[in-house]
């Protein structure tokens, strides 16, 4: 092998090694992959981002702003609304998910046609009784299936269509795949919807409380605290005792004279008696409960029925990728202030993570525990970039108002 050989292999074995990793994002690692190409003298410094001006790109990027114009204009009510009265007929309900979600997939982009559907999934399982295992492997095929039918449908006939152009001078048009894709679309999604759906695991889903203990072991981080008359913070503002942990420390109940006030304003004034449900981790509320002179009077699990009500929310939400917390952690965002959430977990690939949550830097794909107003929370989230996963009333069709 020649040196320029052995020098790509390992420009690409990095790369496969950083995917594989995860802790980076993949945007991230192809541009450094593509920079070590050029330093290293594979290709030439002209050309370097000649690539970014390929049709195939360009196409692909048009049709994930399609898929983001869609999401905005209400269809998901709308589905939501259709496919109701198909929750207790588990065929239909798997077709018309599937089909829908391959008719929308064959004019948008896949991936984006899955993150559609995905919420509209979890809710109709949620409502219906089903394990949200029978939906989502068959709502997947669907999005895979529709994108066969279309030139724009899945970035690989976009690609091939290019190099057919490139070697022949002519193009796929936009239904050259159509009479074979449809038929093999047709037949997936009549088989995932009648037979294949039966061969999946019925893993039941636990509820939202038992859930958030498994998960995200809220124990670790809520604690119930008592303001004494002789504690230096009667009087000063939530956002003092807040201050005292250096934003590890969030304040997410308060229970004043049998008066319970969920996710209270951070300028809201303390008084002697005052009941506090803090999240924190151990170090930060140890050093919160010695200067503040808080009395410590209850365990997480007595706390969990104290954190959610008719107005504010405990609400599952995982990280988009592109979303605004990518890369950021919640202390930097200033969740609490500048969005009313409170951040009570964070899990990535199926476990808890331990360190301080003010400082976990959030990567696509992370699952939150979030607190915060039940009326606002569905804007909140789309504005943040995240899909939620609890069970609740799906309003993404409204636009995000800018914080």
């Amino acid at each position: 092998m020649t040196a320029q050989q052995i020098t790509l292999f390992a420009i690409l074995g990095c790369a496969l090694i950083l995917f594989a990793w995860g802790r980076i994002r993949y945007d991230v690692v192809a541009v450094l992959a593509l920079l070590a190409a050029v330093f290293t003298g594979l290709v030439p410094s002209e050309s370097a981002f000649s690539g970014f001006g390929h049709p195939a790109v360009i196409t692909v990027a048009a049709v994930l702003i399609l898929s983001h114009a869609l999401h905005d204009s209400g269809l998901v009510e709308i589905i939501v609304r259709t496919l109701r009265p198909l929750n207790h007929h588990p065929e239909l309900l798997v077709l018309g998910l599937s089909g829908l979600a391959a008719l929308c997939s064959a004019f948008m982009n896949n991936v984006g046609a899955l993150a559609l559907f995905l919420p509209i999934a979890l809710q109709s399982a949620q409502e219906a009784g089903h394990p949200p295992s029978k939906l989502l492997m068959p709502l997947s095929f669907g999005t895979l299936l529709g994108g066969l039918t279309t030139l724009i449908g899945t970035p690989p006939n976009i690609i091939i269509a290019s190099l057919r152009e490139a070697q022949t001078g002519q193009a796929f048009a936009m239904f050259d795949f159509t009479p074979v894709g449809l038929g093999v679309a047709v037949v997936g999604v009549l088989f995932v919807s009648f037979i294949g759906w039966r061969l999946l695991p019925a893993r039941e889903q636990p509820r939202a409380e038992e859930d958030a203990r498994s998960l995200f072991q809220i124990q670790d981080y809520i604690t119930e605290v008592r303001l004494p008359e002789d504690s230096p913070l009667v009087g000063q503002r939530l956002i003092d005792l807040e201050s005292l942990g250096q934003g590890d420390v969030a304040v997410v109940a308060l229970i004043r004279r049998k008066e319970r006030m969920l996710a209270p304003s951070s300028f809201l004034r303390l008084q002697a008696g005052d009941i506090l449900i803090l999240e924190a981790d151990a170090a930060s509320l140890q050093k919160v409960i010695q200067e503040a002179g808080l009395d410590r009077i209850g365990a997480a699990h007595d706390s969990l029925e104290n954190l959610r009500s008719d107005r504010v929310a405990l609400v599952e939400a995982v990280v988009t990728p592109g979303s605004r917390l990518e890369g950021r952690t919640a202390r930097s965002l200033r969740l609490h202030t500048r969005y009313g959430l409170n951040l009570l977990g964070v899990a990535r690939q199926g476990a808890p993570i331990t360190e301080r949550l003010g400082r976990v830097r959030f990567m696509a794909g992370d699952v939150l525990l979030l607190q915060g107003e039940r009326e606002s929370m569905p804007e909140t989230l789309s504005a943040l970039g995240c899909l939620p996963l609890a069970a609740r009333d799906i309003q993404l069709g409204r636009r995000p108002t800018s914080p």
